[in-house]
């Protein structure tokens, strides 16, 4: 009798340790702040160190002024050209937008046409190879001369740059799929388009959002290269000009607008991931060791 009620009030004590942690855990909205507070505090933390060590570089003359200026020389410089550099910004965002949209465009249809065209993919890939390799520097003053000093250089120097990791990721993706899911969705008289809506693409969209990620900082650097070629407006041509005038303050404070529009830019892409792909195993993977 005495193991009998030592079992019942274990058993009857076990629901209530259970759901103690379930209770003290936050959800909703706060699940999310949590995680993203604790993804973003050592990056933080990192860029906070390289600002002081930065700033006691500059403070303690190591470098002369006009080489580094210092963390506060170069924030007066944006904030006292707060509509300069807001232009140009913007200049620069809408070129890299655009031709990120056209490069997810052109780049995810390409890699659908040789994934079902065994023909296409031994033709194109090993061009598609070829033009990777060519620097993109070299050729964007060949799009000055045939398209003008325009909007359309700087777009497709950008689309050129954020093209080809598009491509790979979507391909490997859409190969990646089991064998045996294809002759399932077969057997169940799923015809080619319902099984690639149903089964490749939601199978490929992991990879296609990897390759995303490392488009959209390429799309940024596309976008500026075409600026430093021809252009009147930018952070290409904030960057040109200050590195002509030797005004390093604004040359430093362009090379941080244009490394923070990368950074927005892929978190943006981050952000679409968590929502478009709550399920996948990087996402469970995330929440088991943020909570480590």
């Amino acid at each position: 009798m005495a193991a009998q009620s030592t079992i019942e009030h274990r058993e009857s004590s076990a629901p209530a340790r259970t759901a103690a942690p379930a209770a003290r855990r936050p959800s909703g909205a706060g699940t999310g702040v949590v995680r993203f507070a604790r993804s973003t505090w050592r990056p933080a933390a990192v860029l906070a160190a390289i600002l002081v060590v930065w700033w006691a570089i500059t403070a303690a003359n190591l470098v002369k002024p006009y080489l580094v200026p210092s963390p506060g020389t170069t924030l007066d410089v944006v904030l006292a050209q707060t509509g300069y550099f807001a232009h140009h910004t913007w200049i620069t965002t809408y070129e890299t937008i655009l031709g990120f949209a056209i490069a997810i465009a052109v780049g995810v249809v390409s890699a659908v046409v040789m994934v079902y065209s065994p023909t296409v993919e031994k033709s194109l890939y090993p061009l598609l190879l070829f033009a990777q390799v060519i620097p993109k520097i070299a050729i964007a003053p060949l799009f000055i001369v045939w398209l003008g000093f325009g909007l359309t250089p700087k777009v497709v120097v950008a689309v050129l740059m954020a093209f080809f990791p598009i491509v790979i990721s979507t391909v490997t993706g859409l190969k990646s799929i089991d064998p045996e899911m294809l002759q399932l969705s077969a057997t169940m008289g799923a015809g080619p388009g319902r099984t690639f809506t149903k089964i490749r693409f939601p199978a490929a969209l992991p990879h296609l959002f990897a390759g995303l990620k490392v488009a959209a900082t390429m799309a940024v650097t596309g976008a500026v290269v075409g600026e430093f070629v021809g252009a009147n407006e930018g952070l290409g041509y904030v960057i040109l000009q200050a590195n002509g005038n030797l005004d390093t303050p604004t040359l430093f404070a362009g090379l941080l607008i244009m490394s923070l529009l990368g950074v927005v830019l892929f978190v943006v892409v981050e952000l679409l991931e968590y929502f478009v792909l709550p399920w996948h195993a990087s996402r469970r993977t995330d929440a088991a060791t943020t909570s480590l």
